[in-house]
């Protein structure tokens, strides 16, 4: 008992009326279009950006350089209020001067008239915190704001580095 396989048949196109004509979709499937219709050829993505994109890069990096250049204004804020606490006399006046120095100039201030909720360390540590974190989110966002200049910028031609592979021989 032994069965027989039919012999395969050649695969067919599919028939084309000759008022239609082929053309291929964007995914890659065949459609009909009428004759006489322009089958427009789907645009392939061009490595250079068009210029609105380079433009909204162009205004995107303008935007985080401004955003640098406010935490950079604000770290030095907080940096100007921890040194004046740190540095500043305080306290009641005698004779024209401040009773109490501040703690990186003079000696730990005694008594009753020098207490200040501002001069205490664990305020003042707190303060120095908060001038690190708005240093470092400074310095963050100005990196971040150099590379999207950089990359809104990266179509123009560039000059090759002195030394590197295609740079001009001196001689």
């Amino acid at each position: 008992m032994t069965s027989e396989v039919p012999p395969e048949t050649p695969t067919e196109a599919p028939a084309v009326k000759p008022t239609e004509t082929l053309a291929e979709t964007p995914s890659g499937t065949p459609a009909t279009t009428p004759a006489g219709a322009s089958v427009a050829p789907s645009p392939a993505p061009s490595p250079v950006p068009s210029s609105d994109a380079r433009e909204r890069e162009r205004r995107h990096a303008q935007r985080a350089e401004g955003w640098s250049i406010v935490w950079m204004l604000v770290a030095l804020l907080v940096w100007g209020w921890f040194a004046f606490l740190m540095l500043a006399d305080y306290g009641p006046e005698y004779d024209g001067r401040a009773v109490c120095r501040g703690p990186l100039v003079g000696p730990l201030p005694e008594g009753r008239r020098c207490e200040d909720a501002w001069r205490a360390w664990p305020a003042l540590l707190g303060v120095l915190a908060l001038a690190t974190l708005t240093t470092v989110t400074a310095a963050a966002t100005t990196v971040y704001a150099k590379v999207l200049t950089r990359l809104a910028h990266r179509d123009r031609p560039s000059v090759p580095l002195s030394g590197g592979p295609g740079a001009p021989s001196r001689g």
